[in-house]
Formats: C-alpha cells, structure tokens, sequence
C-alpha cells in the first residue's frame, strides 16, 4: 500500500451497502465474516479514512495541474525564441552560400581571362619577377606602427643629439694609424715569404681580407702581393685591385711596415701551390681566427715553401683579442691606405654636392675619400635649390642575394619561395650541400633568432623608432632592392624624400660604371 499524497493513481472507492451504511438493515455474517464488536464505528473509521484520501487526491491533482500550466507558459514564451534563432540560422546559411557562388562566379571569369593573356618569354620572366610584382607588405602592424610614431613625432622638435655623435669624448679621439710605431718592431731584414691573397664578396668582404692580409703579412713577416679579387657570379664584376684603388699609394702608405708587391717573383709563379700543399681555404683556419692560429698553421708552410695562397679569403683575422699593434695596422690600411681611383672619386663627389646642396663645410672624411674632387666653396649653380644638408645614407642589404642566403621567408608566397630556391641552387652550391648534411631550421625561427634582413617595414619601423621624421632625406644606396619598388612602396609612404644614385646623376655620369656593380653600387655608399 502506498502512503497518503503519493503520486500514484487514487484507488477505486469501495462499494459500500447504503442499509448498512444507515444501520437499518441486519448485518449478514454470511458475507463478510464474523461480525466484531463495536463493528459499526471500525466502519465508520474506514469511510473517514476513505474522505480524507479523496481530499489528497483533489489537492494534488490541483497542484499537478498549476504545474503542468506553468510549463505550458514557459514553452509558449521561449519557442518564439527557438524560431528566431532557427530562422536566423538559415538565414546566415543563405547568405554564405550566395556569397559563395559570386566568388566562384569571379574566380571562373578571371581564370579565362588569365587563360587569354599572352605567355611571357624566358628571357621577359626575371624582369617580371624583379619589377612587376603587386605590392608586398609583409608586417602591417608594423607599418602602422612606424606611421603612428612618425605623426607623434611631425610636432615635436627634432631631437639636438640625433645628428651627433653620442659620445662626449669623440672630439678627443685619435686615429689609432697616426700612432707612431716603436723603432724596436721595424721590419726584418729578410721575410719569410710571400703572401698571396685571393678575395671574395662585394666592397665589405674585400676591404676586410685586404687588411686582414695586411695585418698577417706582418704579423708572419711575409711580403704581400696586391690582394686579387675573385670573380662573382652574383656581382658580375670582372674588376681587380686596380680598377677600385690606387695601388702606388697604397703601397706607398704601408711602405714602412709591410712590404708590398704587384707580382710574384718569376721562379714563384710557375708553381703549382695545391700540389705543393700551399693553398689555404676556409677549411684550413676558422672563421675569426686568433694570430696563433695562423703561426700554427699558416707560418710553417710559408717557411717551407716560401710561398702561401689564402683561396676565398675574408673574415679569418679575430678582432678580440688581436695585439693592439696588429689592429692599428688594420686601421691605417682600411682608412689611409686604401683609397679609390679619380674616376670613382670624381663621381662620389658629384653624388655627394648634389645630396648636400653645397651647404656643408668639408670633414676629414671628405677629404681621405674624394681628394681634391671637393670644393671648399659652393656652386652657385644649385644655390636656388639649396636643401636639407643633414642627410641619412641607408644601405638596406635587401638584394636578391642577400634574401635568398639568409633561407628566410618574406610574404612572397610560393612564387617567392621557388624563385629564391632556384637562386640558390645557381648561386649558392655550396649551401645547398651544406643543407642536405644539417637539420633544417623554419624560416619562422631563423626570424626570431635575428638571421633574417630587415623587410623595408622593419627597417622603416626602426627608423622612426630612433626620431628621423617623415621629411629626412635618405640617400638609399646598394643595387636593386629584391622586388623592385613595388617592395619599396611601405618604405616610401613613410619617407618619401628617398633618392638613389640613379635620380641624382645623369645616364652619360652612371654610364662607365654601368658592367661594374663594385666600382659605384656598393662603393657610392662609403660616401
């Protein structure tokens, strides 16, 4: 039996007699049984009993029903919502696959319209690839950034120490070749033999080994001979000593330390250097290498054979730690002995009068790398068009083989990443092998470690950075930049007074220079 109130189904009501129920009628103990005492209230109990679970039963029916009413309004109230959100649903879906059937629609009518442009030539494609390519932009927040910083900038008064030197103590300084050399270190009488040196790279590379060469040719008390250049197929530049710098000066200027020749004794060159274990690569000293290395290594082939080639020679010389007299040798061969022929001095000057407009009094500098190519007086030819004299000369390092050595990526796409691969494998052999023997690193890390060139974004961005406004002069130099202007296009909305050698000489000024890519791309920087 269940309890009062229970949720079950009420039971069905017994059926009780109406004479017994009025007492008026005999009880018969034929149907229900032998008949109790006090029969008559028991039964009285029982019908008490019987009204009360009436009463429940109508009392949880009444509740059961405000409940199930309650529900009913609730549903009634959120199905409105339920459509909405359905309809809203389909509506979305729609409208995405509307969207997605005009973008079809364009994709299939510019594919036919690619399919009737004319197929460019072989020789039309690299042209293509370096000048018609859409604008590419690599980091946009950056670019934002370097525009945001250069309107917070455009009211606020130039900073006095960014065209000066940091340092109190720069007027203090003395050029480390002026220092005299001690009487005690002269030269000896007889050296130990000759150096030959063959270098490699562009203008940066090249100065480097000269006077890493000088600097060892004393430090061995050898003779050297007037460092060659190799010849690069990324450079094209068949140039050698001669055609960039005097060699008489610079010959004259080391004269007291080093001794230096054009040529090789008569019974020295004949030899074959690599059968008689004289020629040194990159393999035989380490990159950055300490004087002791080369006493170890370089000394004792020179002593027997009279005779070292250094092959693909640049970086091998440490700076730290280097004899300080080793070091003001290097010094007074990169900035008093080495100096460029007339021609290339001439147009440096006319490059640089033009980027000044005559406005600026001659430096020391000036004068060590033009001669006599700088007049101390202006031209009164450009003084209606005098501008700015303060100019920033910016090397950007983003050729194309600069961007395809650092194995980086710079938002090109697939297109970029084959063009570069095949830059390397024309190139680059070398790294190439060098790749198949190492584990390869994501253009992504090599990013965060720092290895990569700066895009033009990043290089604007740094600028700002520093507090050069939107109107500074910037001379860019180096050769073309990888992706032509439309890769330059973020750096010149931020700073467009950009000039290059090309817009400030004249085609007949650039045309004995045009087959030389060392002699005015990377030599014009040094002015």
């Amino acid at each position: 039996m269940g309890k009062q109130g229970s949720p079950r189904s009420p039971r069905p009501e017994p059926q009780i007699d109406d004479d017994l129920s009025s007492g008026t009628k005999d009880y018969d103990p034929s149907n229900v049984g032998r008949r109790m005492p006090g029969g008559d209230n028991h039964l009285n109990s029982k019908m008490l009993l019987l009204h009360g679970l009436r009463n429940d039963s109508v009392k949880y029916t009444t509740c059961k029903g405000s409940f199930v009413g309650k529900k009913h309004l609730w549903l009634r109230k959120d199905v409105r919502s339920i459509i909405f959100v359905f309809a809203l649903m389909g509506f979305l879906l729609l409208l995405d696959s509307f969207l997605v059937s005009i973008f079809d629609s364009m994709v299939l009518q510019n594919s036919s319209a690619i399919r009737k442009l004319p197929v460019l030539k072989e020789e039309d494609r690299n042209a293509y690839l370096m000048k018609e390519k859409a604008p590419v932009q690599m980091y946009d927040r950056l670019l934002k950034l370097a525009k945001g910083a250069l309107a917070e900038k455009e009211f606020k008064p130039e900073l006095s120490t960014l065209w000066k030197e940091p340092y109190r103590q720069v007027a203090a300084w003395k050029p480390c070749a002026d220092r005299k050399v001690s009487p005690s270190l002269g030269k000896y009488k007889k050296g130990n033999g000759y150096i030959v040196v063959s270098a490699n790279g562009g203008l940066n590379q090249q100065r480097v080994a000269i006077c890493n060469a000088v600097a060892v040719a004393s430090l061995l008390n050898a003779t050297l001979v007037l460092p060659r250049f190799l010849y690069s197929n990324v450079w094209n530049d068949p140039s050698q000593f001669g055609d960039i710098y005097q060699e008489e000066h610079f010959m004259d200027v080391l004269k007291d330390e080093v001794k230096v020749v054009k040529e090789l004794p008569s019974h020295l060159k004949s030899l074959d250097l690599e059968a008689i274990g004289s020629l040194i690569t990159d393999a035989d000293l380490v990159k950055e290498a300490k004087p002791i290395d080369y006493i170890r290594v370089v000394l004792p082939l020179l002593l027997r054979n009279r005779i070292v080639h250094l092959l693909g020679y640049g970086n091998r010389l440490g700076f730290d730690p280097l004899p300080s007299e080793l070091q003001r040798l290097r010094c007074k061969c990169n900035f008093h002995a080495l100096k460029f022929v007339p021609e290339i001095q001439h147009v440096g000057s006319l490059l640089v009068r033009r980027i000044r407009k005559y406005d600026a009094a001659l430096s020391m500098l000036d004068k060590q790398l033009l001669g006599n190519f700088m007049h101390s007086s202006p031209s009164k030819e450009h003084d209606a068009a005098r501008g700015p004299s303060k100019y920033l000369a910016l090397h950007l390092r983003f050729e194309i083989d600069m961007v395809a050595y650092s194995l980086c990526e710079f938002g090109g796409g697939e297109s970029e990443k084959k063009e570069l691969q095949t830059y390397r494998e024309v190139h680059f052999p070398l790294l190439i092998e060098r790749l198949k023997n190492s584990k390869p690193v994501s253009p992504r890390e090599l990013r965060k470690l720092g290895r990569c060139p700066l895009t033009p974004e990043e290089a604007g961005l740094v600028l700002a950075g520093i507090g050069f406004k939107h109107g500074t002069y910037i001379y860019l130099a180096g050769s073309q930049i990888y992706g032509g202007n439309s890769r330059m296009n973020s750096f010149t909305s931020l700073y467009p007074n950009l000039v290059t050698k090309e817009t400030l000489l004249t085609p007949s000024e650039l045309a004995p220079f045009q087959n030389f890519s060392s002699k005015v791309t990377e030599h014009f920087y040094s002015f």
